[in-house]
């Protein structure tokens, strides 16, 4: 394997070559829709977190899974979004060459993480839902188990880069630093067919299946209980189960771009990849932590008010916190 710490281009080059490769002004706008980014990121996720830590009775066995999602996303947005608004600042990559592979790293770490957490999360409530028969019982040791699979899971392929199986480097405008899709060897090429394959081909086909099923099942509970008279129930189901969906649907509608730039580059090494387009997917998948806080706090009453009661310094009191009920996504 070739070594990976870090490719051949050094950051004095990179600085000399900035002006020809993206405007000031291109920068500048850049820097400035990541500010935003990184400040919805942060204090979103940041809230996600504080409201489910303040609710101890709420971290059950599904909000478990939500709370690892939360942090997943936050880091993204502090070792991604954070990162890239200081460096489009400046106009260049000033950090350095450790520090470039460590942003690429992270990035692709917190990323994988998301990705898998949410077919965790499809995985356990498609088994919850469909598969009640077979003695299924979700609890937060079973949670813990599956996150503790998923985070050394996503160690593994965010680590091989380091150890020389591909490498980190920087990207488009070279004011970022991610895997290197751009490098030309056959290291870096099986690297990204096996990433592409078990890391975001394998998880998205588990979670169209899973949710897949989810909805078929649901149709047909729907239809029985609303012969039975139960409509609240019906609407409760179909409440949760949209929320996911809206918070799979952007999450990949973020990604797919990033995950077909790769592909492409693996398809036709030859094809010459503007910087800007190079650099804009990941750009856009920068700003996937942003929305599964906002679908929690519009699509979930309980978690609106907890995060009004922290909001407000505890002047506002939340209703039925201390039933225990779950702030969202209850087992159907």
């Amino acid at each position: 394997m070739e070594n990976a710490s870090f490719p051949e281009q050094t950051f004095a080059t990179m600085a000399t070559e900035v002006p020809t490769i993206f405007p000031r002004l291109g920068y500048s706008i850049l820097s400035y829709l990541m500010f935003i980014n990184t400040i919805f990121s942060i204090f979103n996720n940041s809230l996600v977190i504080a409201v489910m830590l303040k609710n101890t009775q709420l971290l059950n066995a599904m909000n478990i899974i939500l709370l690892s999602l939360a942090v997943s996303d936050l880091m993204i947005g502090v070792c991604g979004s954070a990162v890239v608004t200081i460096t489009n600042y400046k106009g260049t990559f000033f950090l350095g060459d450790k520090f470039c592979v460590f942003q690429g790293f992270a990035v692709n770490y917190f990323g994988l993480v998301s990705l898998s957490t949410l077919t965790l999360l499809a995985y356990e409530r498609y088994n919850v839902v469909c598969t009640p028969m077979a003695g299924f019982k979700m609890n937060v040791g079973r949670s813990c188990q599956g996150l503790l699979f998923v985070w050394l899971f996503c160690l593994f392929w965010s680590v091989m880069p380091l150890l020389g199986w591909s490498s980190y480097g920087p990207e488009g405008v070279q004011t970022s630093c991610s895997l290197g899709w751009t490098e030309r060897s056959w290291s870096n090429y099986s690297y990204l067919i096996f990433y592409m394959v078990l890391c975001f081909v394998v998880p998205t086909a588990i979670i169209i299946y899973c949710y897949g099923k989810i909805l078929i099942f649901m149709r047909k509970l729907n239809k029985s209980v609303e012969q039975q008279g139960g409509k609240q129930s019906v609407k409760d189901n179909d409440h949760a189960v949209r929320m996911v969906l809206a918070m799979i649907g952007i999450y990949f509608l973020c990604w797919v771009p990033y995950a077909a730039l790769s592909m492409v580059v693996v398809v036709d090494p030859q094809l010459y990849i503007p910087p800007l387009v190079a650099t804009m997917p990941m750009y856009f998948a920068k700003t996937s932590p942003v929305y599964n806080s906002i679908i929690y706090f519009l699509s979930n009453k309980q978690f609106r008010e907890c995060s009004l009661e922290i909001l407000s310094c505890g002047r506002y009191i939340p209703h039925g916190t201390s039933s225990g009920r779950e702030i969202s996504l209850s087992p159907l």
